[in-house]
């Protein structure tokens, strides 16, 4: 709508792309067969399942199977079931990055109840795990280790294939959060467990996803009527697996256009923010996430003044707990570098206008709070 505010928010959440919403409203509206009904509407319903279930896999390495989850954060807490298995063979040590997405460090913290020791391992002042400190932390206790693709605050590109390397060699697992990662970069191939969401890829929300490569067990999370193979029982809902197959078939279609699109869009904000001060990596980071800074600004006043921009101070699962972000803290900054941090996302939909005139409004409500 015309008074509504520019978005630059699409690392919490993106716009469902149009296509997506033609591709759900059949099945929401015609097609109400349930999915594990066994007649010809049942079937309809499953055959659409399994149709956005091979185009959700088409971003995902060979070799795996995918499970529909209500979310990336239940999809997270099924992967790390995983480590039972681990335990009975005599590991009991699980390695988080500091950097990691809550749903990752709290669902690790969890199995301290269960005889596990849970690391948080140290970042560097870039975002980025140093591989010699990591291989050092890694042992043959070690039953699973975690490492984000794309940060969702930062947008750093952690070297997963390299991270996954060092598991293996110990004999641990690999569980990777590629929710920002999927449908932009590439996946890597050496992963064990993967996290993703539709609602990140102009997809719906109330749908993730877990990938497992082949040989991995899981326990059941859910219990109930043996749905996805036994692992996450209930109903499937055949308008969101639909609507998340096509937003990956999207992502698959419109993968070069997207890439220039977000180069364009970040090119033009990197010029628009220079008196700003990155936070994470320059280079090694996904272009669509802009972190910076600029000491001495307060971001919630900042955030009550420009009305006509959708931005962040950090990740948007975290922002109603008034706790600092963890993410900048673990690169090392101070509590008022942190209060001074903001997080532009650009996304498919966004113009190079729009980043003009959001950058515009920041940097005159920034500018008036020197004055």
């Amino acid at each position: 709508m015309a008074n509504d505010p520019i978005y630059l928010d699409n690392q919490a959440t993106t716009p469902l792309a149009p296509e997506v919403f033609d591709t759900m409203v059949p099945w929401l509206r015609d097609n109400f067969g349930n999915p594990h009904s066994a007649h010809l509407l049942g079937r309809k319903a499953a055959a659409a399942v399994e149709v956005a279930r091979d185009q959700v896999s088409g971003l995902l390495p060979d070799g795996g199977k995918l499970f529909f989850a209500g979310s990336a954060t239940e999809a997270i807490n099924l992967g790390f079931g995983a480590v039972h298995a681990q335990k009975a063979a005599g590991r009991n040590k699980i390695i988080v990055l500091d950097s990691e997405h809550a749903a990752v460090r709290d669902t690790a913290s969890s199995f301290a109840e269960h005889g596990f020791t849970i690391e948080r391992h140290p970042v560097g002042p870039d975002g980025l795990v140093s591989l010699e400190q990591l291989s050092d932390a890694i042992d043959d206790k070690t039953a699973l280790v975690a490492a984000m693709l794309v940060n969702n605050e930062i947008g750093v590109i952690q070297p997963v294939e390299a991270i996954a390397g060092l598991a293996h060699d110990k004999g641990a697992l690999m569980l990777c959060d590629v929710v920002q990662g999927y449908g932009r970069v590439i996946i890597p191939d050496s992963i064990d467990l993967a996290a993703i969401s539709a609602h990140k890829i102009y997809g719906p929300k109330g749908i993730g996803a877990l990938w497992v490569r082949e040989g991995i067990d899981l326990p059941p999370m859910i219990h109930g009527g043996g749905q996805e193979k036994g692992i996450r029982s209930g109903t499937l809902s055949p308008a969101l697996c639909a609507g998340f197959g096509r937003a990956a078939a999207l992502c698959l279609e419109r993968s070069d256009d997207d890439a220039a699109h977000i180069q364009a869009l970040a090119d033009k904000a990197r010029s628009c923010f220079a008196n700003w001060i990155f936070n994470g990596a320059m280079d090694q980071r996904y272009l669509g996430n802009l972190n910076i800074r600029r000491d001495g600004v307060d971001v919630a006043r900042l955030m009550s003044d420009v009305r006509g921009v959708a931005f962040s101070a950090g990740s948007a699962c975290a922002s109603g707990s008034g706790r600092p972000s963890h993410v900048l803290a673990a690169l090392g900054l101070e509590s008022a570098q942190i209060k001074s941090s903001i997080r532009l996302g650009f996304g498919r939909y966004n113009s190079l206008e729009d980043i003009e005139i959001a950058s515009q409004y920041i940097n005159e409500a920034a500018e008036a709070q020197f004055a």
